[in-house]
C-alpha cells in the first residue's frame, strides 16, 4: 500500500467540514477489520483509510497546524500502513476496570512477542517496535504490529479460501480467534 502523502491531509478547518461523513465511513470500514481475541484483547487490521483517519484526528485533537508537526504525524502513522505482502494491525488491551487493567499489563509482559496470524495452519509471527519508554516489567495497552506473509498465505487469502486466525500464545493469555468472512474480504483487498 502506498504511504499517505502530504497533499492528502486536510487542514483542520477543511477536515471539520467533512469529518462527520469521513468518520462514519471509516467506522463502517473498520467494523469488519476489528477482531475480538478472547475477553481482553482486540485487533484492528489497518489500511490507508484507517491511517489517514488517525492522522486527521490527531491533527484535530492536538490542534497541530505547523508544517513540521503535520509531517511528523504523517511519518509516524505511515508506519502503520502495510507493505507488500504484509498485514498491519493494532492490538489493544481493553479492560475498563483500571486495577484489573494495570494488573493485566504486568501479567502480559512480552505480549507483543506472542502474536501471529495463522493461515491454513501455518503461523506468520507478528513483529513490532518495543516502546522504550515502558518499564520492562509490563506491556502497553496498544501495540502496532506487522506480519510478513509467505507467498502461499497471501495467495490463499486473496483467493478467499484460507482459514485464518489471530493467535496469541502468551503463557498468561493463550487464544486463537478465527477471522470471519467479512474480515477475510478486507485482508484480501489489502493484499491485492
Amino acid at each position: 500500500m502506498r504511504p499517505i502523502d502530504r497533499n492528502e491531509v486536510l487542514g483542520i478547518g477543511e477536515y471539520e467540514a467533512i469529518r462527520e461523513r469521513f468518520r462514519n465511513r471509516i467506522i463502517e470500514e473498520k467494523r469488519p477489520r476489528r477482531v475480538r481475541i478472547g475477553d481482553h484483547l482486540t485487533a484492528v487490521f489497518e489500511n490507508r483509510d484507517s491511517v489517514l483517519f488517525q492522522i486527521q484526528e490527531m491533527l484535530r485533537t492536538e490542534r497541530i497546524t505547523s508544517e513540521s508537526g503535520i509531517l511528523h504525524e504523517i511519518e509516524t502513522y505511515n508506519d502503520l500502513i502495510p507493505g507488500e505482502g504484509q498485514l498491519s494491525l493494532t492490538l489493544f488491551v481493553e479492560i475498563p476496570d483500571r486495577a484489573l487493567r494495570d494488573q493485566m499489563l504486568v501479567d502480559l509482559v512480552g505480549l507483543e512477542d506472542t502474536v501471529s496470524v495463522e493461515v491454513d495452519g501455518v503461523a506468520a509471527k507478528a513483529r513490532g517496535k518495543r516502546d522504550a519508554s515502558v518499564l520492562e516489567d509490563r506491556t502497553t495497552a496498544v501495540h502496532y504490529l506487522k506480519v510478513d506473509l509467505p507467498a502461499e498465505a497471501q495467495a490463499a487469502i486473496k483467493a478467499k479460501k484460507a482459514a485464518v486466525s489471530l493467535v496469541i500464545a502468551h503463557p498468561r493469555y493463550s487464544v486463537k480467534a478465527p477471522l470471519g468472512r467479512a474480515t477475510l474480504e478486507k485482508l484480501a483487498e489489502d493484499l491485492s
